[in-house]
């Protein structure tokens, strides 16, 4: 979802659909190695929040920031959780 919001913002438009999916973060498969830990629960609760940001038409501000810190929230996450991803994730923010 995250690469065609970026896409969508790269191209001038502003999402407005927030994606429904962001919310079965909490009850996410994750990797055999990981549990439900709090720190992920505390972390799910902090992406949908920052995901919902960057659909909030109220918000004084800019799209790419609400939208780069929404994916620096994944960044932080994965840094505790499950570091592999890191890579991809980067690749999500705005230059």
């Amino acid at each position: 979802h995250n690469l065609k919001i970026k896409k969508e913002i790269i191209a001038g438009e502003i999402p407005t659909e927030f994606p429904l999916d962001f919310l079965e973060i909490h009850t996410a498969e994750l990797s055999d190695f990981k549990s439900r830990s709090e720190r992920f629960q505390a972390f799910s609760s902090l992406f949908v929040t920052a995901e919902k940001e960057v659909f909030n038409s109220q918000s004084n501000l800019p799209i790419k920031d609400r939208f780069n810190n929404a994916v620096g929230l994944c960044i932080s996450c994965h840094q505790t959780e499950c570091t592999g991803p890191i890579p991809r994730i980067k690749k999500l923010l705005i230059k």
